[in-house]
């Protein structure tokens, strides 16, 4: 990757509506995500020719939207998974275009994650027969991920004095984010007395500690360096990716390596070691919010702080704009809308545009007012260069540094 680096970037993005019920198929928002991403980055249907997708049987294959847009594939790949697969997946058009096979990939996620099929054992998913990850963890009482997460999180508040206050600040920061956000599901600022005074869901997890349940489709496009230089938008170069990482196990995670480590430990030298930089210099962080633990956990492991520090980190006003290293700009999973992580990394495209779509009058010509008051601004200035943490599930997760 070392010789890869700034030769790719992300020249389009685009989504619809985040929405609890889209009437919509997965194929449509597709299509209309994909065709935004496109727009935004002044292509042609002729001028993509690699697709891929990432789903977990609830979604539509990259070969049926390609001709929706009337676009001829040359690659095309769908992979199965949820969190943490945006950032591996650009790592993979990166390679494809590398070694020949297409010339520009576009990226897709679609889901109708609230109406259709539900994370856990509701929605379409309470009638399908349990299997895989889910037989294995079933007679624990582990459905979902919440559940299957908690030992991770409670152990990490048994280690090293993580109060449930401390984590809170990540929903309270995310909430004044989501604030200034014109296309932000929850746009309603909460406090840390709402977060832990809402009901439980399983210990350490409040109701507010854990994301939103979206409809919605997503859509990055990846290209060369040298295509990007006649494209509408200012690229934003990849400097470096790792992904999917893994702890020694997947299934019973808290049996291989301490308990309250995730992946994001093994992920780090890879994904810095490529970029040539430390976690010091970058900007703005997009650390995947399924629950306020997840982010947390997260900043911790890539060397953010300091191993039992996460907490501290969290709360100090650190990753509010304003703050040193503003985290998930948008609001991210647990405010903007879940995507399984690909929103994330279309914020801090937008963020190293300097066009974040904020309540700024002047937003869509780069004029901030960098104003961080509520219903205002959420333009971090002079972001010059951002990091997605991506997360699956404890010992899994991605990475991906980008650069304007």
């Amino acid at each position: 990757m070392a010789g890869l680096r700034d030769k790719y970037c992300i020249v389009g993005v685009g989504e619809t509506e985040y929405s609890k019920h889209s009437g919509r198929s997965t194929r449509a928002m597709a299509v209309e995500a994909v065709k935004t991403a496109m727009a935004d980055a002044g292509l042609k249907a002729s001028d993509v020719d690699g697709m891929m997708s990432y789903q977990s049987g609830d979604s539509t294959p990259a070969n049926w939207v390609a001709p929706d847009l009337g676009i001829r594939l040359n690659f095309y790949m769908d992979v199965f998974g949820g969190g943490s697969s945006t950032e591996a997946l650009v790592g993979l058009a990166m390679g494809a275009i590398e070694s020949g096979m297409c010339n520009t990939v576009a990226i897709f996620r679609s889901m109708n994650g609230y109406s259709d099929f539900r994370i856990g054992g509701t929605g379409v998913r309470a009638a399908q027969p349990v299997r895989g990850l889910d037989l294995a963890q079933m007679p624990f009482g582990m459905r979902s991920a919440g559940q299957s997460f908690a030992p991770t999180f409670m152990r990490h508040m048994y280690e090293h004095g993580t109060t449930s206050e401390q984590v809170a600040r990540v929903r309270v920061a995310h909430s004044k984010h989501a604030s200034q956000n014109p296309k932000a599901l929850l746009k309603e600022r909460v406090t840390v007395a709402d977060v832990v005074g809402s009901r439980w869901i399983t210990k350490p997890l409040h109701l507010l500690d854990c994301c939103v349940e979206t409809d919605n489709a997503t859509c990055i496009i990846v290209t060369s360096t040298e295509r990007a230089r006649d494209l509408k938008q200012k690229p934003a170069y990849v400097m470096g990716v790792a992904g999917r990482v893994n702890k020694a196990r997947t299934d019973f995670h808290w049996a291989a390596g301490p308990i309250s480590r995730v992946a994001g430990y093994y992920a780090k030298d890879i994904v810095f070691g490529q970029a040539g930089i430390k976690p010091e210099d970058v900007d703005v962080t997009g650390s995947y919010d399924a629950f306020t633990f997840t982010t947390m956990l997260q900043l911790e492991e890539y060397g953010f702080c300091k191993k039992g520090e996460g907490g501290q980190y969290v709360s100090s006003g650190t990753i509010e704009l304003g703050g040193r290293r503003p985290n998930n700009t948008s609001g991210g999973h647990l405010c903007e809308g879940y995507t399984h992580g690909m929103s994330m990394v279309i914020e801090n495209v937008r963020q190293l545009r300097g066009r974040v779509d904020d309540n700024c009058p002047g937003w869509a010509e780069g004029k901030h007012s960098y104003d961080y008051s509520p219903g205002k601004c959420r333009q971090v200035k002079d972001a010059k260069i951002t990091m997605n943490l991506g997360w699956a599930m404890p010992p899994t997760g991605s990475a991906l540094i980008l650069h304007s």
